[in-house]
């Protein structure tokens, strides 16, 4: 199946040290060489790269990992494709507008008999689940709560319900966000690591690079980096239950709106 990254920050940073381990893993160190994507919020706009190549042997990454583009909130995918062609259209990260601002969409996993009616504004231009189950949740979320955006807790409160009906159908860990938050859901495998002071120096586990995040940071940043399999061998990352959703703000789990299952 895919993989997921992402990173949620109370300042924007570059996600160039994760990313270059990451996109290792399409097609090099591991089988994801279905097309890749990234996305990053930066203020009201969102700036998204996405190419059916795998990873590693795409320029548009190389371009990525050696462009330090600084957001609070980014959402990385490689792909292995089990539902749609190998195309441009079929590469996460989806991007919709919701309530006159952009939402973030990727997935891994696969769903299985996910053919829910969409008769609202929201459709797939390709022919994968996983865009399908995006469109599918934006037309929930509009329905319930009309023209306002709901508040965080409320917005919670309702994905936790619509993305557990979504993995009844198979696997749903998938990642959504709206450039104040990032929300994350667990069916199987999701990690994430919350860096700050006093930071350290990490250790890719897919390529050799390491770096000081001493040097590179003040002692007021907080980063979130969520992940479906750590990055680093020398960092302890906390794994995600199966069920679990996690809303992530400012570079930490956001406590008083998380939910598990």
């Amino acid at each position: 199946m895919c993989q997921l990254l992402g990173m949620n920050c109370n300042t924007p940073t570059d996600i160039v040290f994760s990313f270059t381990g990451f996109a290792t893993r399409g097609g090099r160190t591991d089988e994801h060489k279905d097309g890749w994507g990234i996305a990053f919020f930066e203020g009201n706009g969102v700036r998204l790269f996405v190419d059916h190549q795998a990873a590693v042997a795409s320029p548009i990454a190389e371009l990525i990992k050696r462009y330090p583009i600084k957001s609070k909130n980014v959402i990385a995918h490689i792909r292995k494709a089990t539902q749609g062609q190998v195309t441009l259209e079929n590469c996460h990260p989806f991007v919709r507008e919701c309530w006159g601002r952009y939402w973030v969409f990727a997935h891994n996993g696969d769903l299985k008999n996910f053919d829910p009616v969409l008769d609202g504004p929201y459709k797939p231009v390709g022919n994968t689940d996983s865009e399908r189950a995006f469109c599918y949740l934006l037309q929930k979320m509009r329905r319930h709560f009309g023209e306002v955006l709901p508040a965080l807790a409320e917005l919670t409160a309702f994905l936790k319900q619509a993305t557990a009906e979504i993995a009844g159908h198979g696997t749903f860990n998938m990642m959504l966000s709206n450039g104040e938050a990032l929300f994350a859901h667990c069916s199987t495998k999701l990690h994430y690591i919350v860096r700050q002071y006093p930071f350290t120096t990490a250790k890719l586990s897919d390529e050799e690079v390491s770096v000081d995040f001493a040097e590179v940071t003040t002692p007021k940043d907080r980063v979130a980096v969520i992940v479906t399999e750590p990055l680093t061998t020398n960092e302890s990352w906390t794994q995600f239950q199966p069920g679990e959703l996690k809303v992530f703000v400012d570079g930490e789990v956001c406590t008083s709106c998380s939910a598990s299952g």
